[in-house]
Formats: structure tokens, sequence, C-alpha cells
């Protein structure tokens, strides 16, 4: 194995050290000890990436050296940092899970294969893409908790380099890191990810926002330190005074996103937020935290109402610690009380907190925390067939941090929504105890199913066999988990009545022979498979009840038709199906065309009688768009330009017509040129989507070449015939639509 100088790239102090201490022939096969074992996985991924490249142009070894670095920052385990070193080698190499077994045992395969992206399955569009994403990475974490660190450093590190992609690109990357993975990160107690996830996406997506709260907290920084800084002593004295020398205390840093939500939530300026002084102590044992709250409440005045006890009463992720607000010199000072061990638990959630057993699985006393994660996959598996777009929502909204801690009647603790009902508590203990529910007691007083829980509450639900679900429920409850599991009741109750409505609107649209030929075909299975259901007639019982559209079923059935069609002739490459069109346009193509207004007739130009005229190949502009004419010199006719071509600001003013077209020209149906350039995913076939994809919407193409580059997406030009600029805008949202398309853009016919 080589040195760490032979790699020629930085490497972290640890990794070299690890390099640079493997004994010879050591870390080949299933490495124990743990420096072979992750010098042999970083050795393996530099070998793999080789020639890969990053968008920034960076080599792609970079991406999995950080990622392991922050996961050795967290203290995650000898095979949580291998999976970070290799969790990107079975998608992007040739490499398969049973090397990465052989190489270096089943745990860190499974660790690898549940952080995999997606392959081998091609979307319609990308919402149901990311919800099958998200449905894989959820049924993973379910198995082992330990893959999503891997997913969120993973995640970490691409926001941090997200300055080398499209604008585009990076908005959708950073909303998802806002709405998904920032709240995991805060779900699974992981504050030093979820912090700088939420800094990140709030630099790309309020970037005015952004610079505007870092400037007021750069400016006010040495003021607010300095006032900080006579608090802290102060507390560190009378903290001193009763025998707490050892109670660390330091000021809290504000998140600058932190501080914007909490301006947008609360409509305050920014000095209302940050003049806030934040405080923290940190103590040796349990007892001297209850200890230092004295204090700190004899030193200064609290507010009523602002104390919270998360060391007796820790939330679901595994933070403990004594929260209170206090009045300190004219202005409020919050303050957080905790352990050495309490703190490491909030800076690193389950990468401090969990003990695994041999073989990788949790241990026991610690999977309560997680029996929302349960609970989502257990839904996601009885309502498998819904609506993508319905599932992000509810992955959404499930993710929020609960806000309403009550108790059942034997004392465990459950977390809840803010506004969340008894009939939430009871589809939180278990889906039957939700559907049985009848009534509640609250605090041993009847109360009316929709009353609202408070903190402190003693839940105790009366259940009934005869008792059942109502739609008026919905009307109500306020968790995904409750509104899913009443879905599920009705659609299975009424599944007969769904299957039977889901055939007759099927078959008003195939056609009974048509429905009959397809019902238990090839086509049909994958297309359920494809909507996440088990069977046909779960497909049709899905139909019935909503969970998929017709139209959705229709677009997969023709799609699957036409793959089987595909697969019976010879498939080509993404080069030779370029070369055939291109063959083919050339047989049919007339020579460019130069235009001549006649007089009295409906010109598609308007003011260019009777003169020559052609349409710039630099720009192609189309009906729709603002045009100008440019005289060329030498007698060679007027070119036609679209308004912010370019080229135009080498034409003097003098030698520019005003020029538009005619929206009474007597061929509208007429089609002009227009090319495309397409970023795609390399693999045979992604050519042939594509053209299909245009096919359908009677797009002709005269022009298709390919480029490709080992380790890098390919690259598709393509020559289509339009009328209007409109039928663009449609025609490129229908190729962006495509889950294989990275990046589209319109270029110069040349």
């Amino acid at each position: 194995m080589a040195g760490p100088e032979d790699y020629g790239i930085p490497l972290p102090e640890w990794l070299a050290q690890c390099v640079r201490h493997v004994p010879p022939g050591d870390g080949d096969t299933c490495p124990t000890d743990t420096e072979a074992l992750l010098a042999a996985a970083f050795d393996f991924a530099f070998q793999l990436h080789a020639g890969q490249f990053r968008a920034s142009g960076e080599p792609y070894i970079i991406h999995p050296i950080a990622v392991a670095d922050l996961l050795r920052d967290i203290g995650a385990s000898a095979a949580v940092i291998a999976a970070g070193f290799l969790h990107d080698v079975v998608e992007d190499t040739q490499v398969t899970p049973e090397d990465i077994e052989a190489r270096f045992g089943a745990e860190v395969r499974a660790l690898v294969e549940g952080v995999t992206k997606l392959g081998g399955i091609h979307f319609t569009n990308k919402t149901e893409a990311q919800a099958e994403n998200l449905r894989r990475m959820f049924l993973a974490m379910a198995s082992d908790i330990r893959v999503v660190l891997v997913k969120l450093a993973d995640r970490l590190h691409n926001m941090r380099t997200l300055g080398a992609l499209k604008p585009e690109k990076q908005q959708r990357i950073a909303r998802e890191t806002r709405e998904i993975y920032a709240p995991l990160a805060n779900r699974l107690g992981i504050g030093r990810f979820k912090w700088e996830l939420e800094d990140l996406a709030f630099k790309i997506l309020e970037p005015e926002a952004f610079r505007e709260v870092q400037q007021q907290v750069s400016t006010k920084r040495s003021e607010r330190e300095q006032r900080l800084a006579v608090t802290v002593q102060l507390l560190r004295d009378r903290l001193a005074s009763v025998g707490l020398t050892s109670c660390e205390v330091s000021g809290r840093p504000k998140h600058l996103f932190g501080i914007w939500s909490k301006m947008q939530r609360q409509q305050k300026a920014f000095h209302e937020i940050y003049d806030v002084a934040a405080l923290r102590i940190l103590c040796p044992n349990l007892e001297s935290c209850y200890r230092a709250l004295a204090v700190v409440h004899d030193t200064f005045r609290p507010i009523p109402g602002r104390f919270k006890d998360y060391i007796g009463l820790p939330k679901p992720n595994g933070y403990q610690s004594l929260h209170t607000a206090v009045i300190g010199r004219h202005r409020p000072i919050e303050v957080q009380i905790r352990t050495a061990d309490m703190h490491q638990v909030a800076e690193y959630g389950i990468a401090a907190h969990w003990k695994y057993k041999e073989g990788g699985s949790p241990a026991a006393a610690d999977t309560e925390r997680f029996n929302w994660l349960r609970q989502l996959v257990d839904w996601q598996k009885e309502d498998a067939g819904e609506d993508s777009s319905d599932f992000l929502r509810s992955i959404k909204e499930d993710l929020f941090d609960e806000e309403v801690f009550v108790f059942t009647p034997s004392g465990d603790v459950v977390g809840l929504r803010k506004g969340s009902t008894a009939v939430d508590f009871a589809y939180r203990i278990h889906s039957e105890v939700g559907n049985h529910c009848q009534g509640v007691r609250i605090n041993d007083r009847l109360c009316p199913l929709p009353t609202p829980l408070q903190n402190g509450d003693f839940v105790q639900i009366i259940t009934s066999k005869a008792a059942h679900p109502s739609l008026d429920w919905l009307n109500f409850v306020a968790t995904p988990t409750a509104r899913n599991r009443i879905r599920q009741w009705y659609k299975r109750s009424h599944r007969e009545e769904n299957i039977l409505r889901g055939t007759a609107m099927l078959e008003r649209e195939l056609g009974r022979e048509g429905f009959d030929a397809l019902l238990n075909g090839e086509a049909m299975a994958r297309v359920s498979r494809r909507c996440n259901l088990i069977s046909s007639e779960d497909l049709l019982a899905s139909i019935g009840f909503g969970g998929v559209t017709l139209q959705q079923v229709l677009n997969r059935l023709r799609e699957e038709l036409r793959l089987a069609s595909a697969a019976a002739t010879p498939v080509l490459s993404n080069e030779d199906l370029a070369r055939s069109v291109t063959a083919q346009a050339d047989q049919a193509a007339p020579a460019p065309p130069v235009h001549r207004t006649e007089a009295g007739s409906a010109s598609p130009i308007i003011g260019l009688e009777g003169l020559e005229y052609r349409l710039g190949g630099c720009c192609s502009p189309l009906p729709g768009e603002s045009i100008v004419g440019s005289v060329a010199l030498g007698n060679h006719g007027i070119t036609i330009h679209r308004q912010d071509c370019a080229n135009l600001a080498q034409v003097p003013l003098e030698r520019r017509l005003p020029v538009r077209w005619n929206p009474l020209a007597d061929d509208q149906r007429r089609r002009y040129p227009v090319q495309l350039r397409i970023e795609v995913l390399d693999r045979v076939g992604v050519l042939k989507d594509i053209l299909t994809r245009l096919s359908d919407h009677r797009i002709n193409v005269s022009d298709a070449r390919v480029r490709t580059n080992p380790g890098k997406p390919a690259r598709i030009d393509l020559r289509v015939e339009l009328v209007s600029s409109r039928q663009l805008s449609d025609t490129m949202d229908q190729i962006r639509s495509m889950a294989d398309v990275l990046d589209l853009a319109r270029t110069g016919i040349g």
C-alpha cells in the first residue's frame, strides 16, 4: 500500500497516520484493525474514483475524504467512516456490494448499500425520483440508523461545495436540505450538522437576507461580546461562591438562520433578537445542574413561563438540558445548563449516544427514541401507492420537532406536534388503538376527541372493538401519521368498491379488450411495482381511491409497453442512435432557406416587405420572441436576430431594422430550427428516452450528436423544429422533467 505522499492530494493528518501505520499486506481482505480498515477503504476508493472529477474540477476522491473526515469529527465508528469513503463506489463504478463485503465485511456493505442512491430505475419526473430516494433512505435507516450519519455528512460536504453548480440546481438542493435533511439532523439530535446545513441553505435560498444578517452580526459582535463577558464573569463568581467551581460558563453562538427565522416568526427587528444574551453552563454532574439553576435564578429575575426541564423530561431525540430565561442588566438572558455528556449528545446526537452491539444494530434501550421512524416506515409500507408529492409533503411535516409532551397512564412520555389531539396520541401509541378509539380521559376527565393536548397532560384512550375511524377526524388531527392511518383504514374497508371503480376507469380508457389483455400481463405488474404496490388489484384499488391518478398509470403503462417493444430489438448506443437520426434528417433536408416577402402576402415577419432575409443561426429566433433585423454588408440581405442576441452588440444602430413577427401570417404552423444542449447521466438508452418523449409531443428532431467522457456526464446536442417560443418552453420543461437530465440550455445553430 502506498504512503500518504504517493497519493498526490492533501490528506487529513489522522488518515495520513492510518496509511503510515498499516503493516505490509494488511487491509486486503476484511481488516479488523481500525487503522487498517480505514486505510484500505480509502485506498480502494482512491483507485476506483481515479480519473473522475467533481463539477468544481477537483478530483472526485476529495468528496469521500471530506465525508469520512466529518464522520470522524462527530465520533462515528470505524465501519461508518469506512462507509463514508465508499458511499459512492457502487453507484459510480463497476464495483458490486458483494465486492465490498468480500473486502470489508458485511457491516460495511450494509452501510454502503443503505446510502447508495437510485440505480436501474428511471422515473418520469424529479418529484417521483426524490420521493423514492427518501423512501429507500428511511427504510435503510429503520434497519440501521447509522446510515443517516453518512447521508448527512455527504449532504453537508455537497452543500459546502455547491458553488460550482448551476443556480437552479443550487436552489433545488438547498431547498431539499432545508426541508428534509436539516430537520432530519435535528430529529436525530445532531445539532452540529443541523446548524451548518440551515445556514448554508439560508445563504442560497435568501441571499439578500443572509448578507444583511451576516453584516449586522459582524457589526455588533464586539459590543455584544463585551456585554456578555461581564455577565459570564458575574455568574462564574456567584457559582464559585457556593462551591460550584467546576462549572464552565460561556457565551452560546447564535446561528444566522436561527436569528433570521426567529425574526420572521416573532415579527421582531434584528436587535430585538440578537441583543438577547445566550449563555451555556456545563456542570460536572446532574445535581450541580439544578444547583447552578438556583444560582442563576437567585442572581437574576426569572421570566415567568420560560423554564423548561429537558433533563427530567428529555426530548425524543435524546436531548437533555435545563432551559431558562432571566432579566440581566436590563436585557433578557437565555441560559442552558447541562452536563458534558448531555452537551456531547446535543452536538453529535446518535453518534455520541448510541451503543452498538456486535453486528451493528442499536442497543435495545435506545430504540424507543426513534418510534417516530419506525411508524413512518410502517405507514409508508401500508400506503405505498401514495402520490409522490403527497408523500414528500407528509415526510416534511413529520420531520418537524415535537412541541407538546404528554404522559401515558403508565408515565411514559410521548412527543407530539403542537395542536395534536387524543386521536393523534392514539395513533402514535399503535394503529389499532387509533382505529378502535372511542373516547379519551385527559387528566382523569372525559373530554371530546378534538381537544388539543397541552404539555404535561396525562392521556388515557378509551377503546371499543365496535369503534372505527371517522372521516370527520381528518378535520382536526395534526400529525401525518394519524391522517394516513385514517385514510388507510377507509381504503382497506372499502377495498372491493375501490377495485371496481378503478377497473371501470381503466376500462374506459383502454377498452374492454385492451384492459383484459393488460390486466395480468408483465407491463401491469411492473407499473404496480413502480407505484410501490404489490399486485394489479392493489393498483386498481389505488386508482379507485385516488392514491394514484389514472393519467399516471396510463403514462407508465405506455412507457413499459415501449420498453418491452424496444427489448425485442437490438439496443443502439447513444452515439449510433444520434448518427441514425442525423442521416435520416440529411436525406430529407432541403437547402438552407432564404426567404423573400411577397407584396400582398401575409409574411411571417412585418417590416421586410419585398426583401430577402434569413434567420440568424447564432440565436435561432422563434415566433413570440422580440426580434431585430440586421442589414448584412455586401448586399447579402437581412439577418433576423433575437433582441437579446449577443451578436447584435457588434451591429451598428444604423444597420438595424425594427421588425416583428406577424400574428396573422399565412403559415402559422411553419417550423423553425432550434438547437438544444442537454447534459445527462451517461447510460445506454438515455438519448432514445429523450427522442421518445419528443416524439410523443410531435416534435421533429433534425440532428442529434452525443459527446461522452469517462466518469463525466454525457452531452447531447439536438436540433429540433418548433413553431413558437411557447412550444420551446413546453419542450424544455418536458426534457427537464426526466430524471436523467442534469442540465439543459438553448444554444446557437452555428
